[in-house]
């Protein structure tokens, strides 16, 4: 019997032996492409997988995914058969890289689709993954494709986590928070065209993850593109999904030896929250040729805002204010909404400025006279229908493709086309009234409509097809940008897309960054931080901060680097005003101290160090800015007891922690255990420096 058994193992390790070299075989022909942490995987069906060494493949994406796919009419375009893979090398404006192309096949019923799907890695880009798919019909029927979507995958929650944490830079009407956690049966669609009549734009970045890190994505086309960025939970999944999609705006047909291609797309893995991934999306961008522009010292100081007093104001009251914001320490006076004709003229109300011009004129110098910088508010692209602007042009407006105007909601107003000659030297015009003739420093533009536009389809509007007008919105705020510059130099150009998140494309055509119409403190500072992650250098103001927690969290602002403000009315308020935002003898005393402070520390000029703590998993929130030989930090919770770390010190090092606000030592302690006990209501701020 023992003979009969040898030969049944013998037989069984050599039919195990050919199913392992079968299974080898199989296995070594999947295409691993790796940049540091980043890890793709394409099989012989160029269904993928991301793998992050941050997070380890058992507990990230571990399926193999159809994550490039072409969606037509009734069908979908995705079980493709890989025919070729070569890898090559080259440079271009990001620097050196890698080229991994692979080829693929499809042929079922008939239809007959060669897909290309081109990676390219980075020598000096870490953990980054640039993506080039491109479709081309080789059979004899007809494509009618709808859809592609790119870099589909997901993300499994922590074992010990009951969410995932996302950034999602959407805007619309909701202005919702742009950091929040993602939970079973969440969705959201991240569409970056116009979501809402007035709403649309964003930053076109999706990043989901866990305490151990992240994957991010998005697309690094060099103008605005209509992609949504859509995040998934199911309802009984524990796996978060995103991805990118366009929508073909018209019918397409794809005939034989027609090819299209989706748009360059880009994955990227990460520890922590998004700062990083926002950060290296960034740099990224303006290696291919995107150039932010750089902050004016005055884009630092703190700001008065005539707004407490609202759209009835008179000049009496703005003017009676000034002495108290020169002596609270406020550098710039802002004049806001209501000194003007209507949406779209321009010139001055003749009830608040009898003498027109001049009373426009000599109120600017009087700001000046005080020794403060002045700035006017401004709703650029808008005029109303009830303007001598629209009835005398009406042809200057942008045009729906039902022939009608687009309308903009929050100002009763319509959109101006943004690449129309007429509406670009009337917008020239303006600029030209305010810095040149009044003399103003600045501009407030303001308004949730200069994110985006619908597709014009208006006639003469130097537009090859509707979509440029969408493409080419950030050529019109160049031109303002650099038209207001030529007038004053140094003048501080102000960006507030009211409580959304502004178009990434907007950006380099500003030179400060705002909270813009925050709904809560939290906002702030999140909005911070990804402002920091995406421009490190700029101004970034945390808006009036009446519109913070409570209406006197100066902290949040602070703690962060932000740029105080504050609209505040006094010695009373205007009769007409929603609410009461008057001064108190009891408000001045911390509106002064805040402020003074403010001014002594200049925090926002400070490095932001956004990596050292994770907004979403790390308690209490913490933000750290480094500022010559101090490290800032400032920690938020509604009520904390127990250990904090002071991340990003060294070792070897004695250090002294002083709440600099209570002025108060908290502790001394060496960097080797950088950990103190304290307790705090809503927020601590400490400074700690070397012994």
């Amino acid at each position: 019997m023992k003979p009969k058994c040898i030969v049944g193992s013998y037989a069984y390790i050599l039919i195990f032996g050919v199913l392992l070299r079968i299974f080898s075989s199989c296995t070594s022909h999947k295409i691993k492409i790796t940049n540091n942490n980043l890890k793709i995987e394409i099989d012989e069906n160029l269904k993928s997988r991301v793998i992050s060494g941050y997070t380890g493949e058992s507990n990230n994406n571990n399926e193999f995914v159809y994550s490039e796919i072409l969606i037509g009419k009734n069908r979908e375009y995705k079980d493709f058969r890989k025919i070729s893979y070569n890898i090559s090398e080259g440079s271009d404006s990001v620097g050196e890289y890698k080229l991994h192309t692979i080829k693929g096949k499809l042929e079922e019923d008939g239809y007959e689709l060669i897909k290309t799907l081109g990676i390219k890695t980075y020598l000096k880009i870490p953990d980054f993954a640039v993506y080039n798919v491109s479709y081309k019909n080789t059979g004899q029927k007809t494509i009618q494709p709808e859809k592609w979507i790119n870099n589909y995958g997901k993300i499994q929650q922590g074992l010990n986590d009951s969410v995932i944490w996302s950034f999602q830079g959407e805007s619309t009407s909701a202005r919702a928070d742009w950091i929040l956690p993602v939970k079973k049966g969440f969705s959201q669609k991240n569409f970056m065209g116009m979501n809402n009549s007035d709403y649309g734009g964003g930053i076109p970045v999706v990043d989901i993850w866990r305490r151990d890190g992240g994957i991010a994505k998005g697309h690094l086309e060099m103008s605005p593109r209509l992609v949504s960025l859509p995040v998934r939970q199911k309802l009984y999944s524990n796996k978060a999904e995103s991805w990118i999609e366009y929508e073909f705006p018209e019918d397409k047909n794809l005939n034989k030896n027609d090819s299209l291609e989706t748009f360059e797309t880009f994955v990227t893995v990460h520890e922590g929250d998004c700062f990083s991934s926002l950060r290296q999306f960034s740099r990224v961008m303006q290696m291919k040729g995107m150039k932010f522009v750089k902050s004016e010292p005055s884009a630092f100081e703190p700001i008065w805002c005539a707004w407490g007093y609202e759209r009835n104001f008179t000049l009496k009251e703005i003017l009676g204010t000034l002495p108290k914001v020169k002596e609270l320490g406020l550098k710039w006076v802002v004049l806001d909404d209501g000194f003007q004709q209507a949406i779209g003229d321009w010139d001055v109300n003749r009830k608040k400025f009898p003498n027109g011009d001049d009373d426009m004129i000599n109120f600017v110098r009087t700001i000046h006279s005080y020794g403060l910088k002045a700035k006017i508010w401004w709703a650029p692209l808008a005029a109303s229908p009830e303007s001598k602007l629209y009835k005398q042009n009406p042809d200057i407006i942008l045009q729906t493709k039902d022939e009608t105007p687009q309308y903009i909601t929050w100002w009763n107003s319509y959109y101006l086309a943004p690449t129309y000659e007429k509406t670009i030297n009337y917008t020239k015009s303006v600029i030209h009234l305010f810095m040149e003739k009044w003399g103003f420093d600045g501009l407030k533009l303001d308004g949730q409509h200069m994110n985006s536009v619908m597709p014009d389809y208006g006639v003469g509007h130097n537009i090859e097809s509707p979509e440029q007008a969408t493409e080419q919105l950030p050529q019109f705020y160049k031109m303002l940008y650099h038209e207001a510059r030529s007038i004053k130099p140094d003048a501080v150009i102000e960006n507030c897309p009211c409580g959304t998140c502004m178009s990434f494309y907007n950006m380099p055509y500003t030179n400060q960054f705002v909270s813009s119409d925050p709904l809560s403190s939290w906002q702030i500072r999140l909005k911070g931080k990804v402002y920091r992650a995406i421009a490190p250098q700029m101004a970034y103001y945390g808006d009036h901060v009446e519109l913070s927690d409570g209406g006197d969290d100066f902290a949040t602002s602070f703690g962060i680097g932000a740029v105080l403000g504050t609209k505040f009315t006094w010695p009373e308020d205007n009769p007409d005003q929603s609410e009461s935002f008057l001064l108190t003898p009891k408000k001045e005393v911390k509106w002064k101290k805040w402020i003074d402070l403010y001014n002594q520390k200049m925090l926002s000029k400070g490095k932001y160090l956004g990596n050292l703590y994770d907004i979403g998993f790390d308690l209490p929130e913490t933000h750290v800015i480094e500022k010559e030989d101090t490290i800032y930090y400032a920690f938020y919770c509604p009520d904390w007891v127990g250990k904090i770390e002071l991340r990003g010190l060294e070792k070897d090092k004695n250090y002294v922690a002083f709440d600099y606000i209570n002025e108060k030592l908290i502790t001394e302690f060496n960097g080797n255990e950088p950990k103190i006990n304290v307790s705090f209501k809503d927020q601590l701020l400490i400074e700690v420096y070397q012994k």
